[in-house]
């Protein structure tokens, strides 16, 4: 055995080991615990080696890359067969870094079946007064055109003064300040400015 691989100082307490990052081969741990608790710095040192290298029996696995986890948010559900809108929890996926200040993805496709769906960013609520924290509206674009089925929980909430009835689902999240990089929790607080947007769409 060559045992240069013997004399190698562990990243984090300099002990003696022959054991690698199986990633790169180019940090050295003693334990699989240092490695782990090294991991938050060493990964943005960590590069994989390009050519297949044989396993050695020295190798600690390298953690996989920490997922994302998803973010959940209250938002108002309008179904077209329901006579009110409701509150319901949609998960967001995070798109890159938080602090590239970058809006997560919110996983709405289930409540469109039909198509995908499109959205609208509402700024302003009553009176043209613009909204701290917009609203970000998802609708079906098919429904929309066909013209059905008619929503009825935002013809309820027009009392049905509308010039143009909407049609199809809708999904309505609240974005958390006006550079709309995340979400907050919607509720029917927002409903007045939704009102005030349904009853002006011609």
């Amino acid at each position: 055995m060559n045992t240069s691989l013997i004399n190698h100082p562990c990243t984090v307490c300099c002990r003696p080991t022959s054991m690698w990052c199986s990633r790169c081969q180019g940090a050295w741990y003693c334990t699989p615990e240092h490695l782990q608790s090294d991991w938050p710095r060493h990964r943005r040192e960590c590069v994989p080696i390009n050519a297949q290298q044989p396993q050695y029996p020295a190798m600690i696995a390298t953690p996989p890359p920490a997922q994302a986890e998803l973010v959940s948010v209250s938002a108002l559900l309008f179904m077209p067969h329901e006579e009110r809108s409701r509150i319901i929890t949609v998960q967001c996926r995070p798109q890159g870094a938080i602090s590239q200040g970058i809006c997560p993805s919110p996983l709405v496709q289930e409540y469109f079946p039909e198509s995908i769906p499109a959205t609208i960013i509402l700024t302003q609520g009553l009176n043209g007064e613009p909204l701290r924290f917009p609203l970000h509206i998802w609708y079906c674009p098919t429904s929309l055109q066909r013209g059905s089925p008619t929503n009825r929980a935002i013809n309820r909430i027009t009392n049905g003064h509308a010039s143009k009835l909407w049609c199809g689902p809708v999904v309505v999240l609240k974005f958390n300040g006006s550079r709309r990089q995340g979400y907050s929790d919607a509720g029917s607080n927002d409903l007045p400015a939704l009102s005030a947007y349904f009853l002006a769409y011609k």
